[in-house]
């Protein structure tokens, strides 16, 4: 049982990186998105690829913008807190009782 236990371990580390790596570049795009950055930049490119989808499929469902603020990314980020607090923890829990 203990390979079971290991297993599910890396899981939930590995997913607990992968939320907090992608926590990190939503906070990224955020702030490339109050300066005027080239939009052929391949950093500026890779930000947006990567965010656009998700934080589209929020402002369709919540058109929340008050004054020209989009609130898409703050509502991601706390998507993203409410899956490493549960979620993730769920699954460590799930390995303590195989193991």
């Amino acid at each position: 049982m203990f390979v079971v236990n290991n297993f599910m371990m890396a899981i939930a580390q590995l997913l607990d990186f992968l939320f907090s790596v992608y926590m990190w570049i939503i906070i990224g795009r955020a702030v490339i998105s109050w300066v005027n950055a080239d939009p052929y930049n391949p950093v500026v490119r890779f930000l947006y690829e990567v965010t656009e989808p998700l934080l589209s499929r929020i402002r369709k469902m919540i058109p929340f913008n008050m004054g020209g603020i989009d609130f898409s990314p703050m509502i991601l980020i706390l998507v993203i807190m409410f899956l490493q607090s549960f979620l993730v923890k769920t699954l460590k829990q799930m390995a303590m009782a195989f193991g």
